[in-house]
C-alpha cells in the first residue's frame, strides 16, 4: 500500500489545497501588479469561454436539477456574467486608477494618494442555486483587482461542476484559477486557508462557521448569506400589479434564490383576494403546472424533503396550503410548485428559518405600521421589497427599515444592477461585491504619502515647546 493510500480522502483534499494555495502565491508575488492589460485580457478569455459553454452549462444545470429551464439558466446564470464582464471590462481602467487625496496644510508640502492593490490569493465558497454566477460573478471581481483565486464548487451539482472545472481549465492555469469539489469536510479545510480575502455564499448557519475558521486566520471575510426576505404590499398598491411585480422573483429557479421573497404582508381584507389574483397569474405563466417545462425541480431530494417537512409541520400546527396550480407535485422527481401557506404562527420552522424553495407565507395585518414593526422586529434580510406607489411611503420604507438591498414595485432585479454593490447586514451577511464595489472588495486601498526634498516634519519634532509649535497648536486647535 502506498502512502497515498494510507491518507484519508479529507487529509489529502487538504494537503492538495494548501499546496496549490502556496503555489498560487508564490506566483502572485513574483507579479503582484498584473497590468490593466493583463487583467483585461483574462476577462476577454473568460468571457469568451462563457459563451463557448453557454449550452453544456445549461445542459449540465438541468441535469443537475433534473429540470431546469434553459431561459432561467441563461437570464440567471449566463447573462449576468457576460454583462459584468462588459461592465467591468469598461470601466476597470478608472477603477485602477489611484484616487488623489487632500493632504491638508498640517502635512504640507506632501502628495497623498491611495492606489488600490491586489490581496493575493482569493477563496470563493460557492453554492448549488447559482453556481455559475456565483462562481464566475466573485471571480470577475478577483481577476479585475489583480487577484489569484481558488474556488470551492457545491457537491450538489456535479455535472455543472464538470463543465466549469472544463471551462475554467481552458482559461487560466492551475495557479491562476484552481477549482475544487467535494462535501462538508473538505468545505471546512477550504475554509480554513489562509486565504487574503474569504468570500462565502450560503446559509447564515454555515456562514457562522466559515466566519469562525476565517477568524483564525484573520481572514477578511464578505458573506452572502440570506434569510427571509420580506414583501410589503401596501394598501394603496393594485393586487394585480402586486403579484406581477413579484411573482417571478418567487417563481424562477422555482423559489430557490437567496433574494427570492420568503413571505409577503398583505393587507388583512385583502387576503382571499390576494390568493386567488396569485393563482391566476401562476396559472399563466405555468399553464401545465408541476410538468411545465418552464418551472425548475427542487434540485435534489434531501431538499424537496425538507420542504415537504416543513411544510407538513405547518399544517401540522393549523396552516392552511394552497397549491397555485391543480398539478402540484411530483414527489418521485422533486418537483413541487408554489404552495401558498396561511394562518401561519411564529413556533412553525417555515417562519424561522429561510424557505429557499417554493413556498409563501401569507402574513396578513391591519395597520401598515403594525407590517413595518413585524418587519423591523426580526433580522435583517438580504432583500426587501415594497409594493406602493405611494411616495411618502416609500421613503418611510427606504429610511426606517434595514436589508441588504430593495426594489420598490419590482423584485429580484436590483442584483442585476451592474453599478451597484449587493450585499447583506447582519444576518443576511456582511461585505459586497459586484461593479466597483467588488473591485474595491478584493482591493487594497493603500494610502501613500510623498514628500520631496523639502519637509516640514521637523517643526513638530522633539525637543517639543518651541514657539513655532506652540504657534501650530494654537492655530489648529481651535
Amino acid at each position: 500500500m502506498t502512502a497515498v493510500e494510507n491518507v484519508s480522502p479529507e487529509r489529502l483534499d487538504s494537503a492538495v489545497m494548501d499546496k496549490t494555495l502556496q503555489e498560487q502565491r508564490a506566483r502572485f508575488m513574483a507579479a503582484p501588479m498584473p497590468t490593466l492589460q493583463q487583467r483585461r485580457d483574462k476577462l476577454k478569455a473568460l468571457k469568451q469561454s462563457l459563451l463557448k459553454f453557454k449550452q453544456p452549462l445549461c445542459d449540465a444545470l438541468n441535469r443537475d436539477y433534473g429540470r431546469r429551464s434553459q431561459h432561467d439558466s441563461l437570464m440567471a446564470d449566463i447573462l449576468p456574467c457576460v454583462m459584468n464582464i462588459n461592465y467591468t471590462l469598461k470601466h476597470l481602467k478608472k477603477w485602477m486608477k489611484p484616487s488623489r487625496r487632500h493632504a491638508g496644510i498640517l502635512l504640507a508640502p506632501a502628495k497623498v494618494e491611495v492606489i488600490y492593490q491586489p490581496l493575493g490569493v482569493v477563496g470563493i465558497v460557492v453554492p448549488w442555486n447559482f453556481p455559475v454566477m456565483l462562481s464566475i460573478g466573485p471571480l470577475i471581481s478577483a481577476v479585475a483587482a489583480g487577484n489569484r483565486a481558488m474556488i470551492k464548487l457545491s457537491e450538489f451539482t456535479p455535472q455543472t461542476n464538470s463543465v466549469l472545472r472544463q471551462l475554467l481549465n481552458e482559461t487560466f492555469s492551475h495557479d491562476e484559477v484552481a477549482v475544487f469539489e467535494g462535501e462538508a469536510d473538505t468545505a471546512a479545510a477550504f475554509t480554513a486557508l489562509q486565504f487574503d480575502h474569504l468570500l462565502f455564499t450560503g446559509s447564515t448557519a454555515v456562514g457562522r462557521h466559515v466566519m469562525h475558521a476565517a477568524a483564525d486566520n484573520l481572514t477578511p471575510v464578505t458573506l452572502e448569506l440570506g434569510g427571509k426576505t420580506p414583501t410589503l404590499i401596501a394598501p394603496d398598491m393594485p393586487l394585480d400589479t402586486a403579484v406581477e411585480r413579484m411573482i417571478y422573483g418567487k417563481s424562477m429557479n422555482a423559489g430557490q434564490i437567496c433574494v427570492a421573497p420568503d413571505y409577503v404582508l398583505v393587507p388583512e381584507k385583502k387576503v382571499d383576494d390576494f390568493v386567488a389574483e396569485y393563482q391566476k397569474q401562476f396559472s399563466a405563466m405555468y399553464p401545465e403546472g408541476v410538468v411545465s417545462q418552464d418551472f425548475a425541480s427542487v434540485v435534489n431530494e434531501r431538499q424537496y424533503q425538507r420542504l415537504l417537512d416543513w411544510l407538513n409541520e405547518a399544517k401540522d400546527k393549523g396552516a392552511k396550503v394552497i397549491p397555485c396550480h391543480d398539478r402540484a407535485r411530483i414527489d418521485q422527481q422533486h418537483r413541487m410548485i408554489t404552495h401558498l401557506v396561511l394562518n401561519t404562527s411564529d413556533d412553525m420552522t417555515l417562519m424561522q428559518e429561510e424557505i429557499f424553495g417554493p413556498l409563501l407565507p401569507v402574513i396578513p395585518y391591519k395597520q401598515l405600521d403594525q407590517a413595518l414593526e413585524y418587519i423591523r422586529q426580526r433580522p435583517r434580510p438580504l432583500a426587501l421589497y415594497l409594493m406602493s406607489f405611494d411616495p411618502t411611503l416609500q421613503q418611510q420604507v427606504k429610511a426606517t427599515t434595514h436589508s441588504g438591498g430593495m426594489c420598490i414595485n419590482e423584485s429580484l432585479f436590483h442584483v442585476a444592477a451592474d453599478d451597484a454593490p449587493f450585499g447583506g447586514i447582519g444576518h443576511s451577511g456582511m461585505g459586497h461585491y459586484h461593479g466597483k464595489e467588488g473591485f474595491e472588495t478584493f482591493s487594497k486601498a493603500k494610502t501613500v504619502l510623498s514628500r520631496g526634498k523639502f519637509t516640514t516634519a521637523k517643526l513638530v519634532t522633539p525637543p517639543y515647546g518651541g514657539w513655532i509649535q506652540k504657534l501650530m497648536l494654537a492655530f489648529f486647535l481651535r
